[in-house]
């Protein structure tokens, strides 16, 4: 067996007024699962669950964005989480806080048999 890359998708989310980074994050992952419908494990007779799930998210602020609640976002499979610097501080007028965008990128992995393995 090994870990096949299915699918791999994108997304964007924004927190607007309160400077939280785990907000922007769990909206860009929402929006990177809402482009598609990740059920394909159906197709190969593998529960939904044994879906291995890589999930980046770029942030201004890494070390603010809370892992676990980026990976609760998920319906089903494994989720791991990295956040890596990324994303933008967009400045306000008037000293308000900056808006802040967040960035996600998803990808699917299965563990199916390699090509010409007997199953």
């Amino acid at each position: 067996m090994a870990l096949k890359s299915m699918v791999m998708e994108f997304g964007m989310g924004t927190d607007v007024l309160g400077r939280d980074w785990t907000k922007a994050a769990v909206r860009a992952l929402h929006n990177t699962l809402r482009q598609n419908s990740i059920s394909f494990a159906d197709a190969f007779d593998l529960p939904r669950t044994a879906m291995q799930v890589k999930i980046v998210i770029g942030a201004g602020q890494p070390e603010q964005v809370d892992r676990a609640a980026v990976a609760a976002v998920l319906p089903y499979g494994q989720a791991e989480v990295e956040v890596v610097q990324g994303g933008l501080e967009v400045p306000r007028d008037g000293g308000k806080d900056p808006m802040l965008v967040a960035n996600a990128a998803l990808t699917v992995f299965l563990d199916l048999p390699e090509e010409g393995t007997p199953q």
